[in-house]
C-alpha cells in the first residue's frame, strides 16, 4: 500500500508543479487547468486500482489520464497575420503582381537580412516579412 501513496504522492506533486508552470493569457487557461486536475485523478485512481489488481480499469484510467495530459498541451497553431492579402504581401516585400516564386524568395532574402533581429531588426518585423512571403509562395 505504500506504494500507492508514494505513487499518487507523485501524480500530485507532477500536477502542482504542472500547474504552477500555466502561462496562459486571462480566460484561456482554464481547459489546461481542468484537465491537468482530471489527468492527476485519472493517473492516482489507475496506481489504486494497479495495485489492487484491476488491470482493465488501470489501464483505461492511465490512458485517459494520459490522453488528457497529451491534448491539453497542444495548441492550436495561430496565424500572427491573419487578414494578409496579396497585394499587402507584395506590397511588404516590395515585389510586382508578375513575380514569381524565385523573385519573391529573393526579396524576402535581401529584406530578412536587414530585419532580422540578430541583425538588428525586431522580431514582429521579421513575422510580418514572413508571413507576406508565406502568403505569396503558398497562396
Amino acid at each position: 500500500m505504500i506504494i500507492a501513496w508514494l505513487i499518487l504522492g507523485g501524480v500530485a506533486v507532477w500536477a502542482l508543479l504542472r500547474l504552477g508552470r500555466q502561462s496562459e493569457k486571462p480566460g484561456k487557461g482554464h481547459w489546461r487547468v481542468s484537465a491537468t486536475i482530471f489527468a492527476a485523478v485519472a493517473l492516482g485512481g489507475a496506481a489504486l486500482a494497479a495495485v489492487r489488481g484491476a488491470w482493465i480499469v488501470a489501464a483505461i484510467l492511465a490512458a485517459l489520464g494520459l490522453w488528457l495530459v497529451t491534448a491539453s498541451r497542444l495548441r492550436p497553431p495561430q496565424a500572427r497575420w491573419p487578414g494578409m492579402s496579396a497585394a499587402e504581401a507584395r506590397s511588404i516585400l516590395g515585389v510586382d503582381e508578375n513575380a514569381d516564386a524565385a523573385e519573391v524568395r529573393a526579396a524576402w532574402r535581401r529584406l530578412m537580412q536587414r530585419a532580422h533581429p540578430d541583425a538588428g531588426g525586431t522580431q514582429g518585423l521579421a513575422e510580418r516579412l514572413n508571413a507576406a512571403r508565406d502568403r505569396l509562395l503558398k497562396g
